[in-house]
């Protein structure tokens, strides 16, 4: 997944300023720290970038850049014989940013990232439909949105999982007891079609009340 353009001078900058915003968050981070992080001048960082927020843009659209990279890549790793583990794919490219994207989502902010990410759920989710039993109970959107956030909770929540399951699971011991724990989840719908729609039924008696 190496870009040419990771080799500039603009891509160096770039990856310190990632590196910059997630040590100090948007608010603290200054173009000077992160020219110096970069080891070039300050008018070299304004003159590829012109201000903070524009870079900004550009560490962002990086991060979604690598996200399109990742979903091409998946299908084809899943379908060969001797494919990678997606997991441990998605760690390894975004690791060196990941400092960045904890601090970035803890602060309400990359939201380029997030919505590319649930747009990308939402095409997986349209593939699936056409093959599950019954129409689905919520909007494409709502559930994408929702499943994206419980997929980024585990880059932001890495400590205290990797605490209650005895794994790091930035590691590769992590990946792999990452992957098996989710195909099971998956696999293994937790409530049955009757649950479901019991459920529902229920939801429906108790339509929720305006101000409560």
């Amino acid at each position: 997944m190496t870009d040419p353009d990771d080799l500039t001078a603009r891509a160096r900058i770039r990856d310190a300023a990632m590196r910059h915003f997630g040590e100090y968050g948007f608010e603290r981070a200054t173009i000077r720290g992160i020219a110096e992080a970069a080891g070039v001048s300050l008018g070299l960082v304004r003159h590829h970038f012109g201000s903070k927020q524009a870079l900004r843009e550009v560490c962002d659209a990086h991060l979604v850049k690598l996200i399109r990279q990742l979903n091409d890549q998946v299908p084809a790793d899943l379908t060969r014989p001797a494919g990678s583990n997606p997991v441990a794919a998605a760690r390894a490219a975004v690791g060196p940013y990941r400092d960045y994207l904890v601090r970035a989502l803890v602060e309400g902010d990359a939201s380029p990232l997030f919505d590319e990410m649930v747009q990308l759920s939402m095409h997986r989710l349209a593939e699936s439909d056409r093959h599950r039993p019954g129409p689905p109970a919520a909007d494409p959107k709502v559930r994408a949105a929702i499943s994206t956030a419980m997929a980024l909770s585990i880059t932001v929540l890495h400590k205290h999982l990797s605490r209650t399951i005895g794994v790091d699971v930035l590691s590769p011991d992590g990946d792999n007891l990452l992957a098996r724990a989710l195909i099971d989840l998956y696999s293994h719908p937790a409530l049955t079609l009757d649950e479901a729609q019991a459920a529902l039924a229920r939801l429906d008696e108790h339509p929720p009340v305006e101000g409560t």
